[in-house]
C-alpha cells in the first residue's frame, strides 16, 4: 500500500499538521500525512477567526517564512481589523474573520497540490522505534509504515474527553474519537505527560437574533492581506456585533456552578488563563456586572454565528437559559451547545529547539502536543517541525529563530526553556524585542531565510527586492528634501515630531508628485514613517540584541558537570544538568535559573 520508506511522516491535519507536511514535502522529502478524518483537514475548532494580538504577527512570519496560513486566511476571509491602531506600532496586529468551510476546503485542496505528499486516513496509536530512533509507526488497524522521521501534531485528541454538564465523552473535537494507546507508548519509552483543558462556545441560528439590539463591529478598509502574494477580491464584508451578558445572566449561572465539572472537581486540569470559560469569569470577577459578547458570522453562506466570550461546559439547557437574558438573544435558537475537553500533551521541556524530542531521534512534536493553544501557534511549530525534520534526515544544521528574529522565535523559546503548566498563548508583551517584530516588516526578517531553505517562491522574492528598492528610494528622497513649509524643514525632521502623521504631509504635492513617479504605495510611506519616529528605540532595542549576543557567544562545552560549580542554587544545578543548554544566553532563559546563578556560571567559566 505504501512506499518502502517515507522521509517525513506527519501524525494529524490540523493547522500544525498541515503547515508541515507543506513545508517537509516542498523541501523534496516524500511525506505521508496520516489523519482520523480527511474530511477535517484544517478545520477550526473554534472560533472562526485567524490572527490578533501577537497571533497575527505570527501568521505574517509563517507567510514570510513560505508558510501557507496567510494565503489560506486571504483566501477564506469575511472581514478584516487591525488590532491596537491607537497604541505603537509594535502592538498592532491584523485578524481575519473567515469562512470556516471555505478556510478547511482551502487547505486541503493546497495540499492536494502538493506532488510529493500523499494521505492515508487512519488513527496513529504505536511509534516504530529501533535504538531510540523513530522508524515510523502503527495504525489502529495494525499497518506499519516506515519512515525515516515522524512530526506529532495531535491536538486535543490524545485520550482526549468533553464534558457539557455532567456528562462526560471520549472525544478529540464534537463527534470525533480521541486517540488512545499512543500517550501510553510514549510514557513507556520513557516521556512525561500532563492534562490541558481547553473549551470553545455555543453555535446560534443568525436568523433568531436581534442584531439591532446589539452595537455593529464593520471591517476596516482598505483590507489588509496577510500574505505578499494575496491579491484580495473582497467586495463586502460581513458584519460582526458586540453584545454583553448583565446582572441575570450572571445570577443564572452562579446557581448551576455546580453543575459546571469546572467547577464540581470532574475537571481537574488547566485551561487557558486569558480564555476563561463564561462561568469562570462570572465566579472570579463577581464584580463586574457584565462582560462583553462577541457575535461573529461563521462564514457567508451559512446561519450559524459563533459567540466569542461564551465558552463553557454548562448543560445545554443552562447554557441556553443563560444565553436568553443577554441583548438580541431574547429569541435564539441553539445550534451547537459549548463545550469544555480535556486531553494529553508533554511538557516541551522534553524538546530541543528544533522541536525534536531529546529521548527519541527524528521524532518531533508540535502544536498542542507541545501545551500551546491557538491556530496560529500550532501553525507556526508545525512549519518549524516540518522544516527541521527535512533539515534532519539530511544531515543539515536544525533551523532556529532567534527571540529577536521573529514571535516564532520567542514561541519556542519559552516553551524549551521556561516549559508551560498551562495552555501557552502568545502575546505581544512575551517578545522583548517588540519594536523589532513588527507585523509590517515580517517579510524583511523572514523571506531572506525562507529563501535560504528553499521554500519560498521566485514570486515573493521579486515582491521583497521591488519593495526594499522602493523604501530606500523614498528614505533617500525624505532625507534630501524640505517639505516645503515656512520652518524650512527636512521631511524626515517633520516626520520625526510625535504629532505629525504621514498622513498629514502625504497631500504635499512634493510628495504627491514622488509617489506618482516612482509608484509608491501608502505602506511604504507608513513603514518609513514608522522607521523615522521610532528610529531612537530601534536602535536601543538592537543595543540590546547585540548584549545578548555576547550572552549566546559564551559557549558551554557538552559535558558540562554543573555540580563542580557549587555557589549556584540547587534548584538551577537541577535544572540545568536536565537541559543541558548549549550556551549561557539559553543557560539564562530557563525558568529557576538566576541572575546570580548565571553571573556565578560565568565566573567559573572564564576562570576554566
Amino acid at each position: 500500500m505504501f512506499v518502502k520508506q517515507y522521509d517525513v511522516i506527519v501524525v494529524g491535519g490540523g493547522h500544525s499538521g498541515s503547515e508541515a507536511a507543506l513545508a517537509a514535502s516542498n523541501l523534496g522529502s516524500n511525506t505521508l500525512l496520516i489523519t482520523t478524518n480527511l474530511y477535517n483537514i484544517g478545520q477550526m475548532s473554534c472560533n472562526p477567526a485567524i490572527g490578533g494580538i501577537a497571533k497575527g504577527q505570527i501568521i505574517k512570519e509563517i507567510d514570510a517564512l513560505g508558510g501557507y496560513s496567510g494565503i489560506i486566511t486571504d483566501k477564506s476571509m469575511i472581514q478584516f481589523r487591525m488590532l491596537n491602531k491607537s497604541k505603537g506600532p509594535a502592538m498592532w496586529s491584523p485578524r481575519a474573520q473567515c469562512d470556516r468551510l471555505k478556510f478547511s476546503k482551502e487547505w486541503r485542496l493546497t495540499l492536494e497540490k502538493q506532488k510529493k505528499l500523499d494521505f492515508f486516513q487512519s488513527t496513529v496509536v504505536d511509534l516504530i522505534i529501533k535504538n531510540y530512533k523513530v522508524i515510523g509507526v502503527k495504525t489502529i488497524l495494525g499497518i506499519s509504515i516506515k519512515s525515516k522521521s515522524v512530526i506529532l501534531t495531535n491536538g486535543t485528541f490524545l485520550n482526549g474527553i468533553i464534558h457539557i454538564g455532567d456528562k462526560k465523552n471520549s472525544g478529540g473535537r464534537i463527534s470525533e474519537n480521541s486517540v488512545k494507546g499512543l500517550t501510553e507508548k510514549l510514557k513507556k519509552i520513557g516521556f512525561f505527560s500532563g492534562r490541558m483543558k481547553t473549551g470553545t462556545s455555543p453555535r446560534l441560528d443568525g436568523r433568531s437574533l436581534d442584531f439591532s439590539k446589539m452595537i455593529e463591529q464593520l471591517g476596516d478598509f482598505p483590507i489588509e492581506p496577510f500574505s505578499d502574494l494575496s491579491n484580495l477580491n473582497i467586495l463586502k464584508q460581513k458584519k460582526c456585533y458586540i453584545t454583553h451578558t448583565n446582572l441575570e445572566t450572571h445570577k443564572l449561572l452562579s446557581k448551576e456552578f455546580n453543575s459546571s465539572p469546572i467547577f464540581n472537581g470532574k475537571i481537574k486540569c488547566v485551561g487557558p488563563r486569558y480564555c476563561p470559560s463564561i462561568e469562570e469569569k462570572v465566579y472570579r470577577f463577581s464584580n463586574k456586572e457584565n462582560h462583553q459578547i462577541f457575535v461573529e458570522p461563521e462564514g457567508v453562506n451559512t446561519i450559524e454565528v459563533y459567540i466569542n466570550g461564551f465558552s463553557t461546559s454548562m448543560p445545554e439547557e443552562v447554557q441556553y437559559k443563560a444565553l436568553l437574558t443577554i441583548p438580541g438573544f431574547e429569541n435564539a435558537k441553539m445550534v451547537r451547545p459549548g463545550y469544555a475537553i480535556e486531553y494529553d500533551y508533554f511538557p516541551p521541556t522534553q524538546l530541543k529547539n528544533n522541536l525534536e524530542t531529546k529521548l527519541i531521534e527524528n521524532l518531533f512534536f508540535a502544536g498542542q502536543i507541545n501545551g500551546t493553544t491557538g491556530y496560529e501557534e500550532a501553525a507556526a511549530q508545525g512549519l518549524i517541525a516540518g522544516i527541521n525534520a527535512n533539515l534532519k534526515i539530511n544531515e543539515k544544521d536544525p533551523f532556529i529563530l532567534k527571540r529577536n528574529e521573529a514571535y516564532i522565535g520567542v514561541l519556542i523559546d519559552d516553551l524549551i526553556y521556561k516549559g508551560t503548566e498551562e495552555p501557552y498563548r502568545m502575546f505581544t508583551s512575551r517578545a522583548e524585542y517588540r519594536i523589532l517584530l513588527r507585523q509590517d516588516n515580517a517579510d524583511e526578517r523572514l523571506t531572506p531565510m525562507g529563501i535560504n531553505l528553499g521554500l519560498v517562491s521566485n514570486d515573493r522574492i521579486k515582491k521583497l527586492k521591488n519593495k526594499n528598492k522602493k523604501k530606500r528610494h523614498c528614505f533617500f528622497f525624505f532625507q534630501r528634501n524640505q517639505a516645503n513649509l515656512k520652518e524650512n524643514l527636512k521631511i524626515c525632521d517633520l516626520l520625526s515630531r510625535p504629532e505629525i502623521s504621514i498622513y498629514d504631509i502625504i497631500k504635499l504635492y512634493l510628495i504627491k508628485h514622488f509617489r506618482k513617479k516612482n509608484n509608491i504605495d501608502e505602506k511604504i510611506l507608513e513603514q518609513i514613517s514608522l522607521y523615522i519616529k521610532y528610529k531612537g528605540y530601534i536602535l536601543k532595542e538592537e543595543e540590546n540584541v547585540k548584549k545578548m549576543y555576547k550572552l549566546e557567544s559564551i559557549r558551554i562545552p557538552n559535558n558540562f558537570d554543573y555540580n563542580q560549580v557549587k555557589s549556584i542554587s540547587i534548584e538551577a544545578r537541577e535544572k540545568l544538568l536536565n537541559y543541558k543548554p548549549n550556551s549561557i544566553g539559553e543557560a539564562s532563559r530557563i525558568s529557576g535559573v538566576s541572575p546570580s546563578d548565571i553571573r556565578i556560571l560565568i565566573i567559573f567559566l572564564i576562570k576554566k
